[in-house]
């Protein structure tokens, strides 16, 4: 007797049938079956059993079927045995059933031949049993597994219903599709680049690392658990869904894709994204991650990729911009053809990740975008050195987000470069890593007591100014629109109170320390 070739759809969980697995159940094992052709077709979904003896029975078939017979009106007429093999293929019937007996004490050869040749499986009952037994047994899974399936659908809907009525955001709806599918759930943008992903971490650290090949071969649909469901409204494709390797059927898959499509795209319209589009969500949460160092870099990598930043051989430019320029971000990217993602990480502070080719000048293509943008508003940019290795963006992240802390509180007085470097911080930025320590908090109030103490912020604001400006009287005056013996008055109330000689360079250095420190810590 031929062995059923064992499959892995034998060992996922599906809501439907296909011909091997009915070849299986208990019933049909008792009528010890073989299949005598189209072995490698067993995978095919059954959609209905069909207990037939009519020679044109394909007439009455939609497709799917299973049929059953024992072939009594076709003994003794090959020619009819054939076409009723290609009448089945025709009406692209799943699968054949010739209970063996009186018509056929064995496998009919034309027959065989026939589905052999049509790809159509071909199995055979050596003992009888009833075929109304198989039928119900059959049908009454298919009708339970088609509730289910049904279920499924409607659990998911209610599930993603309730979560869009309590504003949550994409990604606990995307955490809540991954946990009904059972795999990992990408959403893309119509050029394939990757805006959210939900799963198992390592499954979906598996698809993205392998996102361009995936990304070109999934879109045709259902092949080996693949199922997109498109995105969009009013007409307007502007997106899909990707359940990566589902392992039901199509048909569920199709369902509960579908069912997923809908929300997600209720969650747009009603507002979800709000702020941010779901582009700058993705594109967030990425440097996020990279800043914070949570995440080790290399593990991001196949996010960054898949998102659609160049990563193979490229000079990557940590950048963090503050001011009103930050919302002007993408389109002076877009302007000067400079690939790179941008994100806002905090109240009017965005990080840009630049990713230029090896043979660009970095320096040079990182002032020219501070300079357009800085044209446009208001804006301070801070890099960081540029980084060859994937590995160091990071750290460069850091690097630049304090040097952009560091100059935060300088006052208008003091003459930023086109792009703020380490180099350019000096003391500042030296002040600001040092501000939580507890000595430094300590010095910063014993120094500037007389002023704080008696909440004096103008003589404040007038010492900052004078400090800042290298203790240029005629500057400061000009700034804080005061005369100068106005001036000079208010610069004698200050050394009065703190007790210091503003003359002299060590105590004038002292105080501009505690200055930089206090100004640190309120920020």
């Amino acid at each position: 007797m031929t062995t059923i070739p064992e499959s892995r759809h034998l060992l996922a969980p599906e809501p439907a049938l296909s011909v091997r697995q009915v070849l299986t159940l208990e019933r049909v094992l008792a009528g010890e079956p073989e299949v005598v052709a189209g072995a490698a077709q067993l995978d095919r979904p059954v959609r209905w059993v069909h207990v037939a003896e009519a020679a044109d029975v394909g007439v009455m078939l939609s497709g799917g079927e299973m049929v059953l017979t024992t072939g009594v009106l076709l003994a003794g007429d090959e020619a009819r045995q054939a076409e009723y093999i290609r009448s089945l293929h025709r009406a692209e019937a799943a699968a054949v059933v010739l209970g063996l007996g009186r018509a056929f004490p064995a496998p009919p050869e034309v027959m065989r031949r026939a589905a052999e040749r049509c790809g159509l499986p071909m199995v055979v009952l050596h003992r009888p049993f009833p075929f109304a037994e198989l039928t119900e047994e059959v049908q009454s899974r298919l009708v339970r597994r088609k509730y289910a399936a049904i279920s499924l659908s409607e659990a998911v809907r209610t599930a993603l219903t309730g979560l869009i009525t309590a504003g949550a955001p994409l990604q606990r709806l995307l955490d809540e599709i991954a946990r009904h599918s059972g795999c990992p759930v990408v959403v893309t943008n119509l050029a394939h680049r990757v805006l959210g992903t939900a799963g198992e971490r390592s499954a979906v650290d598996d698809v993205l690392r392998d996102w361009e090949r995936i990304a070109r071969q999934a879109g045709g649909g259902c092949g080996d658990g693949w199922i997109p469901a498109e995105l969009g409204g009013r007409g307007e494709r502007w997106g899909r869904l990707l359940l990566c390797g589902y392992r039901g059927d199509a048909a569920s898959g199709r369902l509960l894709a579908d069912r997923a499509a809908e929300a997600l795209v209720l969650h747009r319209m009603l507002g979800g994204a709000a702020a941010h589009s779901w582009e700058e969500q993705s594109a967030q949460s990425l440097l996020t991650d990279l800043v914070s160092g949570v995440v080790p870099a290399r593990q991001l990598l196949p996010r960054a990729r898949a998102a659609g930043l160049p990563v193979n051989r490229r000079t990557f430019v940590p950048l963090v911009v503050q001011g009103r320029g930050t919302d002007r971000l993408d389109p002076v990217l877009r302007l000067l053809g400079l690939p790179g993602i941008v994100a806002e990480l905090a109240d009017g502070t965005a990080a840009v990740l630049l990713s230029l080719a090896r043979d660009q000048d970095a320096d040079a293509l990182t002032a020219h975008f501070a300079t357009r943008l800085r044209s446009r508003a208001p804006a301070v940019v801070a890099a960081a050195a540029a980084r060859t290795a994937w590995e160091d963006v990071p750290a460069g992240l850091r690097e630049a987000w304090h040097v952009a802390d560091a100059v935060a509180g300088s006052p208008a007085a003091l003459d930023l470069p086109a792009v703020v470097r380490l180099r350019d911080v000096h003391l500042r930025g030296l002040i600001r890593l040092l501000r939580d320590d507890p000595q430094v908090q300590s010095f910063a109030e014993r120094e500037l007591d007389g002023l704080l103490r008696d909440a004096e912020p103008e003589l404040l604001n007038v010492l900052r100014t004078y400090l800042a400006t290298g203790r240029n009287k005629s500057r400061t005056a000009q700034l804080h629109h005061v005369s100068r013996p106005a001036l000079y008055r208010r610069l004698e109330a200050i050394q009065t109170r703190l007790g210091v000689d503003l003359d002299d360079f060590e105590q004038a250095a002292s105080v501009h320390i505690a200055l930089l420190a206090h100004d640190a810590q309120q920020a």
